[in-house]
């Protein structure tokens, strides 16, 4: 039986996520057993447009972009968007609720008027269909092997759909909210292991907000400090701006 043969793409984004699986190091040859990459700038010099799996870094920023990410789609039975920038546009979509002009002067000053970009940074799933999404600012390597070995496998793969705030108790953390300090662990999408707050700090929403956080976000943390899960998203705008925009669409739909 032949391997399906894969891609990576990358988009608006630092290409971490493609870093994290560049350094599987030994863990490499695993995913190599299962899928033959034939398309990956950051390991290789060979291109190939012939593969079933394309695995899809960065936000979509431009209309160049979009009809990129259309042949992508075109060409592939799966598509996967990986890391944030991808899954939920990430931290590009800061500028979402900015002045458009004003950031353009920022980055490019006089020559601004040369880049034809969108006024907002789009995550990959509002401009074609994903089918699977791998969360996390950058990515775990180990989370993308599971993912990558259930698509194989022809299985479901296991994206938890819990509050972060569910890992930090099974790790015995302190609050970071009893430590004096706002945690937007209540309402981002657990995965991680609370790696994050396990080192200290708090949780930044790197994985996205859970679906439906008003109903599923961990009432007991939200009630004990009075607080409403719509008040936490709006408090950290870092990764939540574009599921945050969504949402307002949705509501007005």
């Amino acid at each position: 039986m032949n391997k399906p043969r894969a891609a990576f793409f990358d988009f608006a984004g630092c290409e971490g996520d493609q870093l994290q699986i560049a350094n599987l190091e030994e863990k490499l040859l695993g995913l190599i057993d299962i899928v033959e990459v034939v398309n990956f700038r950051e390991i290789m010099k060979e291109r190939s447009e012939d593969y079933d799996i394309a695995f899809i870094e960065g936000s979509a920023t431009t209309p160049h972009a979009e009809e990129r990410l259309k042949r992508i789609r075109k060409n592939a039975e799966i598509v996967v968007a990986i890391g944030a920038c991808a899954t939920i546009s990430g931290i590009n979509a800061i500028r979402n609720s900015q002045d458009f002009e004003k950031v353009q002067e920022r980055v490019y000053g006089e020559k601004a008027d040369m880049f034809e970009s969108w006024e907002k940074a789009k995550s990959v799933d509002s401009v074609i269909h994903v089918d699977y999404k791998v969360h996390g600012c950058p990515i775990d390597r180990d989370e993308f092997l599971k993912v990558v070995e259930s698509i194989v496998r022809g299985k479901e793969p296991n994206i938890p759909n819990y509050p972060v705030c569910v890992e930090c108790k099974l790790n015995e953390n302190i609050c970071a909210f009893e430590r004096g300090e706002f945690c937007v662990g209540p309402v981002t999408r657990a995965g991680c292991d609370s790696c994050c707050v396990n080192e200290g700090t708090i949780c930044w929403g790197c994985r996205g907000m859970i679906d439906n956080p008003n109903e599923n976000a961990h009432e007991e943390v939200l009630e004990e400090y009075g607080l409403t899960a719509e008040e936490v998203i709006k408090k950290f705008n870092l990764y939540f701006g574009w599921q945050r925009e969504a949402r307002k669409n949705e509501r007005r739909g």
